[in-house]
């Protein structure tokens, strides 16, 4: 019988009765699936872990606190057994068999009429993978399929539902392909048409299909138009021509990306428009270098500022005064050439020259480099050492807790 393969099968639990005996680790993993199956879950056990316990004080399983006993698979559709004690284990699996109850036996596979596979979901795909007595290769195997349905390594090219026309605006991150969300390279894998920042994780543009049109947003004909007009402009035109338009924009759309001044242009052309969040650089990058940007006793608050303008020129939004007040961090973007200006402003009005100062150039990537200073001395340093855009400024104590810049570098994304 052990030789014999298993037989795969859905089973649609939604309203139907399943009984878990054993309220522990196992339970704990396998809860939720049977929740999300809409299924009527009962837990049959003394004690649970805090996990499984909060999933019956919300009312998404009905727990008895007591051991297992006969009787209790009657009108059941399927059981999960997976207590300590292998006396009820082996009762409980007895009556499952009596009852014509499926049943899965954490202890024992051998001694269970069915097996939990290896599942993983993406986009209205269900994908379980059995390998007999061997769950870390389904898992492993579970985890190649559904990583390539994410990023589109793994398609079915007959049968491949067409990406819906339209644009989306996603944010890839700092710069680390990886850092990019799972959703936001699933949407570049479907796309006809990328327009692509600078800052944007080019990496992944070389995995693109060779039909999909890359455009450079740098390189956009300007003509009579503004730049930003010009890039809206392309977003409508390529989307009314029926194609699926993503948008690739560094960080997230929203911080310092202009991604709303896109989606208000497109909802006036009657374009649909998807907004995919990025990590954005103010916490990654920082993140990247080895620092906080807020820590227990140090900083309560960090400010994300943008440094495109200087302090004393009439565009700037930024009340520099109230900045220099504050105790917390603050994290500056676009702001390495104003650098010198912005540390003389927040020292003019009260900030401490001798505050630590970190910039981080090409942050998360593998040409990413750190440069200390202080606020006395940031702008004769970044000159020094010709520290160039795109950069991350990082102001405060928190500079410091993790010590000097030239300690090893945490793994972002491992």
């Amino acid at each position: 019988m052990a030789d014999n393969p298993a037989y795969p099968v859905g089973l649609r639990l939604a309203g139907r009765r399943v009984v878990v005996i054993g309220g522990g680790q196992v339970a704990q993993r396998r809860l939720p699936a049977l929740i999300a199956a809409g299924a009527d879950v009962l837990l049959i056990s003394p004690s649970a872990t805090p996990s499984v316990d909060a999933m019956a004080e919300t009312g998404e399983i009905r727990w008895e606190r007591r051991r297992y006993r006969d009787g209790d698979l009657a009108d059941a559709w399927y059981a999960l057994i997976a207590t300590q004690n292998r006396e009820d284990n082996e009762r409980a699996s007895a009556e499952a068999e009596r009852e014509r109850v499926w049943c899965v036996r954490a202890d024992d596979a051998s001694a269970a009429t069915a097996w939990t596979p290896a599942t993983g979901r993406i986009e209205g795909v269900t994908v379980a993978v059995l390998t007999g007595n061997d769950p870390r290769r389904s898992a492993a195997v579970r985890d190649a399929v559904v990583e390539g349905l994410r990023d589109g390594t793994l398609t079915a090219p007959a049968h491949r539902h067409k990406a819906t026309p339209g644009v989306a605006l996603v944010g890839g991150g700092p710069g680390d392909p990886d850092l990019i969300t799972v959703r936001g390279r699933r949407l570049l894998a479907e796309a006809d048409v990328v327009i692509a920042d600078r800052l944007g994780p080019r990496d992944l543009l070389d995995e693109l299909p060779p039909h999909v049109e890359v455009i450079d947003a740098a390189k956009i004909p300007y003509g009579r138009f503004m730049a930003q007009e010009a890039i809206n402009n392309a977003l409508i035109e390529h989307a009314r021509a029926g194609k699926a338009v993503v948008r690739l924009k560094g960080g997230d759309p929203y911080v310092f990306g202009r991604g709303m001044e896109e989606l208000q242009a497109l909802a006036e052309a009657g374009i649909p428009c998807t907004v995919v969040p990025g990590i954005s650089s103010s916490i990654s990058v920082p993140g990247a270098a080895g620092i906080p940007v807020t820590h227990r006793g140090v900083a309560h608050e960090f400010t994300v500022v943008s440094g495109h303008v200087g302090p004393d020129d009439p565009r700037s939004l930024v009340d520099w005064a109230s900045l220099a007040k504050l105790t917390g961090t603050l994290v500056i973007l676009m702001g390495v050439d104003k650098i010198g200006l912005i540390a003389a402003a927040l020292v003019r009005h009260g900030r401490s020259a001798d505050t630590p100062v970190a910039v981080i150039q090409e942050g998360t990537t593998a040409t990413q480099r750190r440069v200390d200073a202080t606020l006395a001395t940031v702008g004769e340093t970044v000159r020094a050492e010709e520290v160039r855009p795109p950069a991350v400024i990082v102001i405060g104590e928190v500079v410091r807790v993790n010590g000097p810049g030239d300690r090893p570098l945490p793994t972002i994304g491992a």
